[in-house]
């Protein structure tokens, strides 16, 4: 089963034709927290990565980013990204999981919106 979804499917991890040319042209870089695998190519012209699961792009974080994108020279795994005081540790988006927000009304939580409560008088005149 594994196999043909490798050969049909592109969002569960890689395909065939990726994985020869990892195989091929591609040198490790590192992992992520997620179990996520970076390669560049052996010219060092084009980076990728290799999920694990579904394929999607929110469950990269900041730092491997960064690197995907050229925007810095050195992977997570040479020079990490100094972390600042106020940030906080990467999580993939919920969107269409059982962790998604679903604001106070939403169908999805029944649809009983409460009544607000009034927040002025309405005039009357004398």
């Amino acid at each position: 089963m594994k196999l043909l979804k490798q050969i049909f499917t592109w969002w569960n991890g890689q395909t065939i034709g990726t994985a020869l040319y990892t195989w091929r042209k591609g040198v490790r870089v590192g992992e992520d927290g997620a179990g996520n695998v970076y390669y560049r190519s052996r010219e060092g012209d084009r980076r990728w990565v290799i999920y694990n699961g579904e394929a999607e792009a929110s469950r990269v974080p900041p730092d491997w980013h960064a690197w995907l994108h050229h925007t810095v020279k050195e992977p997570p795994t040479v020079a990490p990204l100094p972390a600042k005081a106020w940030e906080k540790p990467h999580v993939p988006n919920p969107t269409g999981t059982e962790g998604a927000y679903f604001p106070p009304g939403s169908l999805a939580r029944g649809g009983n919106l409460a009544r607000p409560a009034p927040d002025y008088e309405a005039w009357q005149p004398e």
